[in-house]
């Protein structure tokens, strides 16, 4: 039986993240119950880096993470972690005030965001319809994140700093024995005095298996397809690349460019098991309909289409902390759709609150507290 400081159950963006942080504290083990790390959200995932995107707490740790990605570590990745995108919220005449609360919402911590009319949302996104649109809000320092650097810039540097992760480990018991966390998987048995749970949408699964009361995790189902836009003037696909990523307010479909065609998805959150998720037909024919409603291209021929999964709880801020009815039973779940933008000071968050030494000074400055994180809020 091999013994470590933290085992860390699930090396997807947050098991990533935290084992690389705890690395620096202590001998670190990371358990994949597949074949290879990321296979489901974080392989699925077609991340974009937005300081107005999520509750409170979502938006400071995205602002913690920027230094991160714009001056990562030396020799984390070969090549810029963010690139240019920009992100334009847009509403219609009846959402003019959700409009206005966005705008004022994401100044809050992002001063450069920006509120537009019809004419400027229509000169940065001209493939929209003009009778779809009465205004916008314009972030300009979005950006797109390459999401398989990161990842494996993560697990690179906890090799480096003497972690390893084990794949093909499927968790089948855990229990606490004498001080310890005993874990048998598929791939062998393995302890530590901490286990961290980033089983991703198996994290209330994996709290059952240890007699840990769960926090009311519920994944669910996001679509997302590829296409090539047309256009009766073919023309008007010109600039294609450089168009920003454009949401609906109501949150009802998103679209932006990616690889030379469009990536959309209808912003679907269907509750669903724990699963290797596929996408379902209604909802990449819903997709088409709201798309071909707001703009003025057509999608013929899908390119690819996929589905991944999203967990949230009740109030949609990630679960981090140690388990008040459980010593050594730590939390990290309930990233939904904001994992990978987070990552960076989640896994500092984590590292930080695991080995006791509290949140990081920058991260409570923007107003994150412990409580807002602690699992012992959902009792």
């Amino acid at each position: 039986m091999e013994s470590v400081d933290f085992l860390v159950v699930g090396a997807g963006i947050a098991g990533a993240s935290a084992a690389y942080e705890l690395a620096a504290q202590g001998r670190v083990l990371v358990l994949e119950r597949e074949s290879q790390p990321g296979y489901h959200s974080t392989g699925r995932s077609a991340a974009l880096y937005t300081q107005t995107y999520g509750p409170a707490p979502i938006r400071a740790l995205t602002v913690a993470s920027w230094d991160f990605y714009t001056d990562p570590p030396a020799g984390f990745a070969e090549h810029d972690l963010l690139t240019p995108r920009g992100v334009l919220i847009v509403g219609r005449d009846h959402e003019i005030d959700r409009l206005n609360a966005e705008y004022e919402q994401g100044r809050r911590l992002t001063p450069s965001v920006e509120r537009y009319d019809r004419d400027q949302v229509l000169a940065r996104a001209p493939f929209l319809r003009p009778d779809h649109v009465a205004g916008g809000v314009w972030e300009p320092d979005a950006r797109d994140i390459d999401v398989h650097a990161l990842h494996h810039g993560f697990l690179r540097g906890l090799k480096a700093r003497g972690g390893r992760v084990v794949t093909d480990a499927e968790v089948r018991a855990l229990a606490r024995r004498d001080g310890l966390w005993v874990v048998e998987t598929s791939a062998g048995t393995f302890a530590a005095p901490v286990v961290v749970n980033a089983a991703g949408a198996w994290a209330d699964e994996l709290a059952k298996l240890a007699g840990v009361a769960t926090v009311g995790l519920v994944p669910k189902r996001r679509t997302a397809i590829t296409f090539d836009p047309v256009f009766e003037d073919p023309a008007d696909k010109a600039g294609l690349d450089g168009w920003p990523m454009v949401s609906d307010v109501a949150e009802t479909f998103y679209v932006k460019p990616d690889a030379g065609r469009l990536l959309a998805s209808p912003a679907d959150q269907t509750p669903v098991e724990p699963c290797d998720v596929q996408p379902e037909d209604i909802d990449v024919a819903l997709t088409v309909d709201r798309l071909e409603q707001a703009s003025r291209f057509s999608v013929r021929r899908l390119a690819h289409r996929w589905a991944g999964l999203r967990s949230f709880v009740a109030d949609k801020v990630p679960v981090v902390g140690f388990a008040p009815d459980a010593e050594g039973f730590f939390w990290l779940a309930g990233q939904g759709g904001y994992g990978i933008q987070t990552a960076p000071a989640m896994g500092r968050v984590a590292a930080g609150l695991a080995t006791g030494r509290g949140l990081p000074e920058d991260v409570r400055e923007l107003g994150v507290a412990e409580s807002d994180l602690s699992p012992a809020r959902l009792r």
